[in-house]
């Protein structure tokens, strides 16, 4: 039977996981909206020339920039939800190693009670709801 410890740790890794994939994920979208920018600079630039380059128009670069511009602003409304969801995610992961470290201290504690109660050959639950002898020195 798994404990109580055990299970809270593999909880944990798996919520780790889950946090490295969603950083990951935001860190996509960031280079997204890199490349985005990039290409914003790169239109406008285009368009402030005055000569676009062969084979394109003032139309078809201002029609590619307004594209550009809105896929901009909706990878970085993504991001920031993916942003969003990495720090809930991180909270989410501390508060469950805080647990998992308690539940294997107290595993821990458990453990050693049991190898003193075998050591001194008695069991401490037992004495507990055992009477203890009255005083016999008293006078």
């Amino acid at each position: 039977m798994t404990s109580r410890a055990d299970k809270l740790g593999r909880m944990v890794s798996l919520v780790k996981l889950q946090l490295r994939l969603s950083e990951w994920q935001l860190a996509q979208l960031r280079q997204q909206e890199r490349s985005l920018q990039d290409e914003q600079e790169w239109l406008v630039g285009a368009l402030n020339d005055g000569k676009p380059p062969a084979g394109s128009s003032n139309e078809s670069i201002a029609r590619r920039l307004n594209r550009t511009s809105v896929g901009a602003r909706a990878v970085q409304a993504q991001a920031a939800q993916q942003l969003d969801q990495v720090r809930r995610e991180t909270r989410r992961v501390k508060q469950l190693e805080e647990v998992a470290k308690t539940a294997l201290a107290d595993k821990l504690r458990d453990a050693e009670k049991r190898a003193l109660e075998e050591m001194t050959g008695t069991s401490l639950t037992v004495r507990a709801w055992t009477p203890q002898p009255a005083n016999r020195n008293k006078t």
